[in-house]
């Protein structure tokens, strides 16, 4: 049995739970357990707190059974190469390659029994990007106006910014893609208007900058302005008055662009170069480093949600979490070294800042890997296939409770052995965290109405 873990000392629990608790065995009751004895009913005060979300989204899908849901008593073919360490919380684990996140993992709430059925990156990842199973799991699945709208247009939709300064939305450093793009990234059918200001460069190289954002030396405000109240007028005395949804929607996302590049806020808040050096450092001079550090500082500047794929490098070098093959080798090497410098320090960061508590953080993958290691002619040794059956997400800040596990994985971490989740209800969750009823309606192109999320919240991880 996988139990959850708790700082009984930190009074996040009340007595009613810990007494019920006690009758029944602290021994054989996890922080799961106790989670559902103190799980909000239909009177409960539980309110939404988080103001932002910071979604880390590890394309490819990370090893479950190597980082945070390991199986040391599991076979050799099982649980693999690496060994657990003690964190901070008596009880709970992690891999012996995430040292500094051992310090901060009590400061994570898990959820350890997420699973779907999608075994294709383009399929599981549209439905992680949009808590909405795709029509069909297929590597061929493509971007369509009947497909639904990334979580974070659903956001700018729902929660908007009050300033128009700032963006609701913003994503970096990648387009998803596994042969074709991956669907789940833009608006669809809400429109363009919702769709994230997307940031294709490297926040890691030298010559960062955001060409959108700056101006010509010989072009000022003022005469920006001009042009834009003559394009106005010109298009008031043509049809364009009559232009589609879609072309309006072009419009509203470029007035925004302009907004924008007006604002000293929103430019200094992409400028990396006002960071002090050791902090730079601190988050690592890496593409994902960069990224989640540019992330903390548009949440500083209030944009409500933030998505930074991890995923190829930008610079060429292999990226992604796609570990077929050499998967320890992989780990080992190269994506838990960058996970375990970059990770804690932005959860340290925003508790420095006090911006945690209001910022909600979420790091997943589109699925786990298999249980048992591979040897394949295609991919080589030491590997794990894809697997939707059963993985772990990591939430932290928002008003989740630190230390918090819920739902557990079988003994060999393939299948949920208890309060399985679905994609649907971790979408749900986010919604709900940021204010946002799961209930809420918004209709496609057929004008049908549907829900923003059609699973249930997990607030038994929040205080």
């Amino acid at each position: 049995m996988n139990r959850g873990c708790a700082d009984f000392q930190s009074g996040r629990l009340s007595r009613r739970a810990m007494l019920r608790a006690g009758t029944s065995g602290l021994a054989g009751l996890g922080l799961a357990g106790l989670l559902r004895a103190e799980s909000p009913g239909a009177g409960s005060s539980l309110k939404p707190r988080a103001k932002h979300v910071i979604f880390l989204h590890q394309f490819g899908g990370p090893s479950h059974l190597d980082t945070f849901d390991m199986k040391p008593d599991a076979p050799s073919g099982i649980r693999g190469e690496f060994r657990p360490i003690s964190t901070h919380t008596p009880g709970m684990t992690i891999s012996e390659h995430l040292p500094r996140f051992s310090t901060v993992l009590d400061r994570f709430a898990q959820v350890r029994s997420v699973h779907h059925k999608m075994r294709n990156h383009n399929s599981a990842t549209y439905y992680s990007l949009t808590g909405h199973a795709p029509p069909i799991d297929d590597i061929r699945l493509r971007d369509t106006q009947e497909l639904y709208p990334s979580y974070g247009s659903t956001v700018a939709r729902f929660r908007p910014v009050g300033d128009p300064a700032v963006p609701s939305f913003v994503a970096f450093p990648h387009v998803l893609r596994d042969g074709s793009v991956t669907p789940g990234q833009h608006a669809s059918f809400l429109g363009k208007a919702y769709d994230p200001f997307f940031v294709s460069q490297d926040p890691n190289r030298p010559s960062f900058r955001l060409p959108e954002l700056t101006l010509p030396s010989d072009l000022g405000l003022e005469r920006l302005d001009d042009r834009r109240g003559l394009q106005k007028l010109i298009d008031s005395q043509t049809d364009l008055l009559e232009w589609s949804a879609a072309a309006q929607g072009v419009d509203a996302f470029y007035t925004r662009a302009l907004t924008m590049l007006g604002s000293p806020r929103v430019r200094q808040a992409f400028d990396l170069s006002l960071e002090p050096e050791s902090v730079r450092d601190d988050y690592g001079r890496t593409t994902y480093g960069q990224s989640c550090l540019l992330a903390r500082r548009l949440v500083e500047a209030g944009v409500r949600f933030v998505s930074v794929y991890y995923s190829a490098s930008i610079g060429g070098d292999r990226g992604g979490w796609d570990t077929h093959g050499d998967n320890f080798k992989q780990l080992r090497n190269r994506l838990l070294p960058i996970t375990d410098r970059t990770v804690p320090t932005l959860i340290l960061d925003l508790a420095a800042r006090g911006l945690l508590d209001e910022t909600l953080v979420v790091w997943m993958g589109e699925f786990g890997r298999s249980p048992r290691v591979t040897n394949t002619k295609q991919f080589g040794p030491d590997g794990r296939d894809h697997w939707p059956f059963c993985y772990t997400v990591l939430f932290a800040g928002g008003g989740t409770i630190p230390g918090a596990i819920y739902g557990a994985s079988d003994r060999i971490g393939a299948y949920p052995a208890s309060d399985p989740v679905t994609p649907d209800d971790i979408a749900a969750t986010m919604f709900w965290a940021l204010g946002i009823d799961p209930a809420t309606e918004f209709r496609d192109t057929l004008n049908r109405p549907l829900p923003v999320a059609a699973g249930n919240p997990v607030t038994r991880i929040f205080a």
